[in-house]
């Protein structure tokens, strides 16, 4: 209930602004969303649960967060990318090479020449400053969303890529 009307009075604020500022319509836009999700996480123990199960829904929303955060910038909210640019997420073969190589990559970051789902990419992306747990959140997010069908990845496995590559 919170959310929606969080939604309506941002979509209120945004629609009086003219015409004219479109572009930084987007950004407050974004700005504001981002800052609504944070302060949302913030009041709910950043997404971790008290609970000694620590229930996957509670993780869903820290990785989606997370990815809002940081990946969607690039990547896109819907996880394909901009063709040439940006690696989409949403079904990519990237993702499917498996945990460990992507756990290296946020950890690590890439650059260079690269092929996703047969189109060639020369990119940057920065090593990310994420801890494990928020690796493992962020990354079962993409490998469970954005029409992959991957396994959840715990930080535990985070932890084992990270000490591999010291």
């Amino acid at each position: 209930m919170c959310r929606y009307y969080i939604k309506l009075k941002l979509g209120n604020y945004i629609s009086g602004l003219n015409s004219n500022e479109m572009a930084i319509k987007k950004l407050l836009a974004t700005v504001l969303y981002t800052s609504v999700l944070i302060l949302i996480t913030a009041c709910g123990n950043g997404g971790k649960s008290n609970d000694p199960d620590n229930r996957p829904e509670s993780n869903d929303f820290r990785g989606q967060l997370i990815y809002v955060q940081t990946c969607a910038a690039c990547h896109q909210a819907d996880g394909k990318g901009i063709a040439g640019i940006f690696p989409p997420l949403s079904k990519s073969d990237f993702i499917a090479k498996g945990k460990e190589t992507a756990i290296e990559q946020v950890i690590r970051g890439k650059s260079g020449v690269f092929e996703v789902n047969g189109l060639k990419y020369n990119n940057v992306m920065p090593p990310q400053s994420l801890d494990d747990e928020d690796i493992a959140a962020v990354l079962t997010y993409v490998f469970t969303g954005f029409g992959n069908n991957g396994p959840r990845v715990s930080a535990d496995e985070v932890k084992k890529v990270r000490s591999k590559l010291k």
